[in-house]
C-alpha cells in the first residue's frame, strides 16, 4: 500500500547497488521522494547530487518524514551526514566503529539525534522503504513512542492535490485567522455561538488563536496555549511544547504536531473509518500506525 503524505519534509539514505561502490551511502532532503530518487539515478546532470552520479543505481532506503518545514529538515540533514560537528551530540559516542558498517553507522546516528531536541519533539515518522534494509534501533537508543515506525513506499501530495483550497493552505498571519473563522462556521449552531473554549471554558473572542480536532464527530475547540497548557499538566513534564495528549471532545489521544497540521490545512478530508484506531496511544507504542501521518509542531529551532 502506497501511503499519501502531505506537505511533505523528509530526510532520506541511499545505498549504492553498484558492486564498484559497495556499502555507499547518501543522505538527502526532500519534498518529493520518488521524483528524487530518480534524479540521483539520473545523474548531476538531471538534478541529481555531485557525489551520487555515476556511482548508481541507488536504493532509498530509509526516509524521516514529519518536519513541520525545510528548515527543521536541512537542520537534522546537516546534524546526519555532520554528527561530529553538531553540538547536540557533542557528547555522544558519534565515530564510526570497526564493527559498523557506513549503513550501520547512518542508521546509528539518526537513533541518536532522534533522542535529542529538537528532533524528539517532533511528530516524526520513521518509514523503511525497503524492509530488507531495515535495522532494529540499539537497545539503549528506543525509538520515542510517538515515532511510529512504518514500511512501503510514500508519496508527497500537496494541500492543493488534495483539492484544499488556497485559502485553506498555510497563509500569512494576517489572513489564518479568517481561515480559522470559516472552519469554525461550519461547525454546528449551538457549538459555534457558545465559542467556548474546551478546557478553559471561556469564550473564545475573534482574536483568539484556537485549535480544533480533526476527528469526524469531534468538535471541540480550544484556545491554543489552554491545550497546550493541558497537555504538558498531564504529561507532568517541565517542557514548553507538547508531544500528544487527549482531546478533551472526543478524548482520542492526538499528536500536537497533527493539531497544528489541521490549522495549516491538512486533514480536511478525514472520514471515521481512515482514522479508527489509529490516533491510540496503544497504536504509537506497537509502531503500527501506517495509516497515520504524524507532524511535528510549529517552533522556532534554535541553530543545530
Amino acid at each position: 500500500m502506497v501511503h499519501e503524505v502531505e506537505d511533505f519534509h523528509g530526510v532520506y539514505l541511499l545505498c549504492s547497488l553498484n558492486p564498484r561502490y559497495k556499502g555507499r551511502t547518501y543522505i538527502g532532503y526532500t519534498v518529493n521522494p520518488n521524483r528524487r530518487i530518480k534524479q540521483h539515478n539520473a545523474g548531476s546532470q538531471a538534478g541529481g547530487a555531485c557525489r551520487t552520479s555515476g556511482r548508481g543505481p541507488w536504493e532509498m532506503a530509509l526516509i524521516i518524514h514529519g518536519f513541520p518545514n525545510n528548515i527543521s529538515a536541512l537542520q537534522f540533514e546537516w546534524a546526519w551526514q555532520n554528527p561530529d560537528k553538531c553540538r547536540r551530540l557533542r557528547d555522544a559516542p558519534v565515530l564510526k566503529r570497526r564493527s559498523e558498517t557506513a549503513f550501520q553507522h547512518r542508521w546509528r546516528i539518526a537513533c541518536l539525534l532522534l533522542q535529542v531536541g529538537p528532533w524528539y519533539r517532533f511528530a516524526l515518522t520513521i518509514r523503511w522503504l525497503k524492509q530488507d534494509y531495515k535495522l532494529d534501533f540499539p537497545t539503549d537508543l528506543s525509538a520515542p513512542l510517538h515515532m511510529p515506525v512504518v514500511f512501503g513506499p510514500v508519496i508527497s501530495k500537496t494541500l492543493q492535490d488534495k483539492g484544499i483550497s488556497p485559502k485553506k493552505r498555510l497563509k500569512p498571519l494576517a489572513d489564518e485567522e479568517s481561515a480559522l473563522e470559516e472552519e469554525l462556521n461550519s461547525i454546528p449552531r449551538l457549538i459555534r455561538n457558545n465559542r467556548v473554549c474546551a478546557v478553559c471554558h471561556r469564550k473564545l473572542e475573534p482574536n483568539d488563536k484556537r485549535l480544533m480536532c480533526f476527528l469526524p464527530n469531534c468538535q471541540m475547540v480550544s484556545h491554543i496555549i489552554c491545550l497546550a497548557n493541558r497537555f504538558i499538566g498531564n504529561a507532568q513534564t517541565m517542557d514548553l511544547i507538547p508531544i500528544q495528549g487527549a482531546c478533551p471532545g472526543c478524548k482520542q489521544t492526538l499528536l500536537w504536531g497533527d493539531l497544528v497540521r489541521h490549522f495549516r490545512g491538512c486533514y480536511q478530508n478525514l472520514s471515521q473509518s481512515a482514522t479508527d484506531g489509529v490516533l491510540t496511544t496503544a497504536v504509537f507504542q506497537n509502531g503500527q500506525a501506517d495509516q497515520a501521518a504524524h507532524w511535528a509542531d510549529e517552533v522556532h529551532l534554535s541553530q543545530v
